[in-house]
Parts: structure tokens; sequence; C-alpha cells
């Protein structure tokens, strides 16, 4: 490992990863991973395609069973939290968000707030204020009476968005959740993460190949490759050729750009 995990704040931790083994019909993907993420981090994990991430996400989700090792969300072990409590917890958005069936738009968003609802309950008056709330922040008032199915796909990633934001848990992860968006889009999403981490103290987990991208708002990234934690800290401290050379395996330019007060990463030919 290039960098140890750095020393958290004296916050309530929102996710705790301990010696994580996990993989498909045998193949180990995960090998022992281990993190903790504070209440109110704001995390890039990104790595080579098949260093563990979609994975790890998997595994944050619920949706795959570890081998071995234990994952704690808000305190609880996730095998103890129920399907709900889980999503009250955690939301969790991934790339292909596929929709089969023609809903509007601003049904597919009022569907994140089913952690909140008893079975057959009607929506409140809160559950419409967190509909429109999420469709605002996500700019697709315009797109709430036309169906899931007949928009763009960046339009369809933006709407999923914004049912995440709806159910209202306090962490987030992302999945190349922007991949389909264009750059305005992509920069407006997250500056909305971002004030939403700042000032509500949302916990953001974002897997992303666009190392820039996660440079301009994530204050905090973990690596993986081949399955292992290869570097993790604050952004300015793990952001370096150094790290990024041995990760990558090619050669990198890091320049500091004055205009924007952070990193950005040249890979060279």
């Amino acid at each position: 490992m290039l960098s140890s995990a750095p020393p958290q704040a004296a916050a309530a931790s929102a996710v705790t990863v301990t010696d994580l083994r996990c993989g498909y019909a045998g193949r180990e993907v995960l090998k022992g991973i281990s993190f903790s993420a504070a209440a109110g981090e704001f995390v890039g994990i990104l790595g080579p395609n098949g260093a563990g991430k979609s994975t790890l996400v998997l595994a944050l989700s619920g949706i795959i069973e570890p081998a071995s090792g234990k994952i704690e969300i808000l305190g609880t072990a996730i095998e103890r939290l129920s399907l709900k409590e889980r999503a009250r917890r955690v939301a969790v958005l991934n790339q292909d968000g596929d929709m089969r069936f023609p809903f509007p738009c601003r049904e597919v968003v009022a569907m994140g707030r089913y952690p909140h609802k008893k079975r057959w309950q009607m929506d409140s008056v809160r559950d419409m204020e967190a509909v429109e709330k999420a469709l605002a922040l996500t700019d697709t008032e315009v797109l709430a009476d036309r169906l899931i199915g007949a928009v763009s796909g960046g339009e369809r990633q933006r709407v999923l968005m914004a049912k995440s934001l709806a159910q209202e848990s306090p962490v987030l992860i992302l999945d190349e959740a922007t991949s389909a968006m264009d750059i305005h889009r992509k920069l407006q999403i997250f500056r909305v993460l971002d004030r939403l981490n700042r000032e509500d103290n949302l916990t953001v987990f974002a897997v992303m190949h666009d190392i820039n991208l996660a440079a301009l708002f994530c204050r905090r990234m973990l690596f993986l490759k081949e399955g292992k934690v290869e570097a993790d800290g604050p952004t300015e401290e793990v952001l370096t050729p150094e790290t990024l050379e041995a990760i990558y395996e090619t050669r990198v330019v890091v320049q500091e750009i004055e205009l924007a007060g952070k990193r950005q990463v040249i890979f060279l030919p």
C-alpha cells in the first residue's frame, strides 16, 4: 500500500470494512481489504478495470455476501439489517439503471421513498416534498411527466440520481452513475453532491474512472488494484505521479491548476 488510510476525525463511522474477501463462483475478487469512512466524507473509489470497484459496491449494497470479513453501516453489521433498514441507511445508484416498465419519471423518483413507507401506504406530504426537492436538485422537473423509456441515457441517469436523493439515506454510493452525462451535467450533479455533503453531512462514495472529475470533488481517494487497497488518503496526498504510475502502470503528469485550486492529471502515451 502506498499510503495508509487517513486518521478519522472524531465523528461517527458511516461505513467500516474489515478484512473483506468476496467474489464470484470461487473466484476471489476482493482480497482482504479494510477501510473506514466517517460520516460526511466524500470518497472517490478508483482503480484499473478489474480492480474490484463494482464488487465492492455490490458488497456494500448487500447484494453479494462476503466470504469472510465484516461490513458495518452506521455501526450495524450489514447482515443484521433488513432490506428496508439497509435502504434507509444507504442509497445505491449503479451505472446501468434498467427500467423496463413505462413509468413517468416522477413515479420513478417517488420509488426512492419506499424505505420510509408501509405496504400500500399512500404518499405523504413529506414524501411528495422529498420527490419535488430531488427533481429540482437534479434539474429534472421538465422530465417529470415523460416516460422513463423515452428519455436519453444521460437524462435517465439524472432521474435515477433524483430517485436516490429522494431516498434521503445518509450514505450514498455511486457506481459510475454519471457516465452517460455530458460534462455540463456531470459538473452540475457533482456540485449538488458537494453541497449536500458539506451542508447536510451526506456521506458519498463515488466509484469513478474519471480521475480529474474525482479530483475536483472527492476530498479522499481510495485506489484499488487487483482486489487490494493500493492507496488511501486525502486527495492532495495520494494524487501524485508516483502513486498513479504504480497503480495504472502508465507515465503520468500531475499539475496544480491554480484557477480551480485542485490537481489534475495527464496520462502520457
